[in-house]
């Protein structure tokens, strides 16, 4: 089925593409450096057609007062690197914010929770949501299943996001059952270049006559 975007109701929201999950680091993916690029590609698209771009970032206090039970499963050197305060949480110099963009602090793997990701995007009347970022299997597929419980159309990029070996399991093998699991019921699946030629097309069709 064709993919069809208005991108005045389209967000791209790209998850966490922060130097501790792309580059140089226990949590970096091998493909963050090259993802950015990628990224910044999409998200050129998205601001040129007229779409709401939305960057998010683990963001954690420094107090550790909204750890709640994080800590039970994940151990600090860990939080310690998406903490504010820390150069690590921070997004690469490579990665383009614009001005006009939103940047959004979450405490937790989706986006939605304890966060106003909701308010910001109805308040833009956007019903369709574009997930890139890092890492596939935790945030990026967290976030897309609270969109999809909040009923927004919600389109993952198979080549917009990237994740790295766990528990024995590689990369590759990761990121293949995440799109087969929210394909199934929770999310279309589409590349980069499929979303781009959607975006053009939706803009051409809304633009005034």
């Amino acid at each position: 089925m064709e993919l069809v975007l208005d991108p005045r109701r389209t967000a791209l929201v790209n998850v966490d593409m922060q130097r501790c999950f792309v580059e140089g680091g226990p949590l970096a993916s091998p493909d963050g450096p090259s993802l950015v690029a990628r990224v910044n590609d999409l998200a050129r698209a998205c601001r040129q057609a007229g779409a709401l771009v939305v960057h998010t970032r683990g963001w954690l206090r420094p107090d550790g007062s909204n750890l709640g039970r994080v800590p039970e499963l994940v151990p600090p050197f860990i939080t310690d690197l998406y903490t504010a305060g820390a150069a690590t949480a921070l997004f690469p110099e490579d990665l383009e914010v614009a001005p006009e963009d939103v940047v959004l602090n979450k405490p937790r793997y989706g986006a939605f929770h304890g966060t106003d990701l909701d308010l910001v995007l109805r308040s833009a009347t956007v019903d369709t949501i574009l997930i890139s970022g890092i890492a596939t299997n935790i945030c990026c597929d967290t976030t897309a299943r609270e969109a999809s419980q909040r009923d927004y159309r919600v389109v993952f990029l198979s080549d917009g996001t990237a994740t790295k070996e766990m528990n024995g399991v590689s990369a590759a093998e990761l990121q293949r059952a995440t799109l087969a699991s929210l394909g199934m019921v929770f999310v279309r699946i589409a590349t980069i270049d499929e979303v781009t030629a959607a975006l053009r097309i939706g803009q051409r069709e809304s633009a005034p006559v």
